[in-house]
């Protein structure tokens, strides 16, 4: 009874994250299913109200593409920017997951981690894939100065 009473609580602080595609390039023409892709996507960071990050992937197509079995390549790349007033929900965390996505079906994942320089007054935004037994080492890192009048609060 006190894990019902508790788990709407839990589910509350997992707030998932959902990118919004803004646009596609086709990179390979493929004669079945989908062609090969670059996309560009964007989400907000959930905790720091103002910053969006933008991020592109390869999308892999063809047959396996089509019926959800393909594994995404682990190239990506991100860019957050300053979008409007920053504003902090609560204290941040000195590093923290804040989007994942499956690049596979079953092993593979996109990630964005948010990292916070304090000296610096900076948010820094890696985007890398990693796999249960063996991740990419290519990644992508974009920083977003906070403004000196307001100190990242880190938790």
């Amino acid at each position: 009874m006190r894990l019902l009473a508790i788990l709407p609580l839990l589910l509350g602080t997992l707030t998932p994250v959902f990118a919004e595609q803004i646009g596609e390039v086709d990179t390979v023409f493929k004669f079945i299913g989908p062609n090969h892709k670059i996309v560009v996507d964007v989400f907000d960071d959930p905790k720091v109200s103002g910053v969006s990050c933008y991020m592109s992937r390869a999308r892999t197509g063809g047959i396996k593409g089509a019926i959800g079995v393909a594994e995404d390549k682990s190239e990506a790349s991100v860019a957050c920017r300053q979008v409007g007033e920053v504003r902090f929900n609560g204290k941040v965390p000195r590093q923290e997951e804040v989007f994942s996505e499956r690049a596979s079906i079953l092993f593979k994942r996109v990630r964005v981690v948010r990292m916070v320089d304090q000296k610096r007054n900076t948010l820094i935004y890696l985007v890398y894939s990693d796999r249960v037994i063996e991740g990419s080492p290519q990644n992508s890192v974009t920083a977003v100065p906070v403004p000196a009048n307001l100190p990242v609060p880190v938790q």
